[in-house]
């Protein structure tokens, strides 16, 4: 297939069709970062800002070394150090730096639908770096890669998601990714973390995590969003870890070489038992690594590359 999106603002408009044609992508564009010159010229005059209304380590990082390694021109913008805190529009921000003949705006937003917002009022391609509690499709798809990666398929394979679901744009995205490549979706958390509506997406809910992992092939932690919470959901941070924590003792019920995912960063002894975040189960540095293979992807195809009628790198 050749794509044919300018933008890439969620997983739930694309096809399963069009979620491969990203993985198998940014499987090739993965072996870039083995080679002594890690550089190609498939970007070669365009320009790229990062603009992130949030905190950002890994996503923003990952995001401007994929740039670079495609040859593009990359422009960081933090929102404290510019003119939205003199009172400038999201429209007039986008307006101005269009005004620049820039290419592409990778954006994150603490308000759903913001990319949305703007990449209905600007002709440079947009990229949902992460908006509200909606999605976060980058990390769905460096997932979706680790999987395919580490387990052969995604097809069949039983997924654990655990953790805050209501708040979690990579539990969104990430359900929406499985379920159209025809995974085994569970989710477990505090019944308080859990939006009703979640089994209409197709996944099946558990309240208690040991049966939630029974056999699972692949446990996926979210991180517990503090700073997202406006109310106690949990009794206390001691009790979630003791009740939804992966430890050890819990991690038997699993299959042996369960695969461990986390979108980081890690509340250590929370979410994840430290020996189990740095144990042989766990893929999460792999995950960081494979973001950097899929944010070269999207970028490369959203600003008309198509892998299959070029071959610029």
């Amino acid at each position: 297939m050749r794509w044919n999106r300018k933008d890439l603002l969620g997983i739930e408009p694309l096809s399963a069709e069009e979620i491969n044609h990203l993985l198998n992508t940014a499987f090739s564009f993965r072996e870039i970062s083995t080679r002594p010159i890690k550089k190609v010229p498939a970007l070669r005059g365009k320009t790229i800002v990062n603009l992130f209304f949030e905190p950002s380590t890994r996503t923003r990082t990952s995001f401007e070394l994929a740039g670079k390694r495609l040859s593009a021109d990359i422009l960081n913008i933090t929102v404290s150090a510019s003119s939205v805190v003199k009172g400038e529009t999201l429209i007039d921000t986008a307006a101005n730096l269009e005004a620049l003949k820039i290419d592409m705006i990778i954006m994150r937003h603490s308000a759903s639908g913001a990319p949305h917002f703007l990449a209905s009022h600007t002709k440079a391609s947009i990229i949902n770096a992460g908006d509200g509690w909606h999605e976060h499709p980058t990390q769905a798809l460096l997932d979706m890669l680790t999987i395919k990666d580490k387990l052969g398929r995604i097809e069949d394979v039983k997924v654990a998601i655990i953790g805050d679901l209501l708040h979690s744009r990579v539990g969104r995205s990430n359900i929406w990714a499985l379920t159209k490549l025809g995974a085994d979706v569970r989710v477990c958390a505090p019944r308080t973390l859990i939006p009703s509506s979640l089994e209409k997406l197709g996944v099946k809910v558990y309240w208690d995590v040991g049966e939630a992992i029974r056999d699972a092939d692949v446990i996926y932690l979210l991180r517990i969003q503090l700073e997202r919470q406006k109310a106690n959901y949990f009794p206390s941070i001691r009790e979630y870890a003791r009740l939804f924590g992966i430890d050890r003792e819990k991690l038997r019920r699993a299959r042996k070489d369960a695969i461990i995912m986390h979108p980081g960063p890690i509340n250590r002894d929370v979410e994840l038992a430290s020996d189990v975040a740095d144990s042989q189960n766990s893929v999460i540095l792999e995950q960081v690594t494979n973001g950097l293979a899929v944010r070269m992807a999207a970028l490369y195809l959203c600003s008309g590359g198509d892998i299959e009628s070029e071959d610029t790198y």
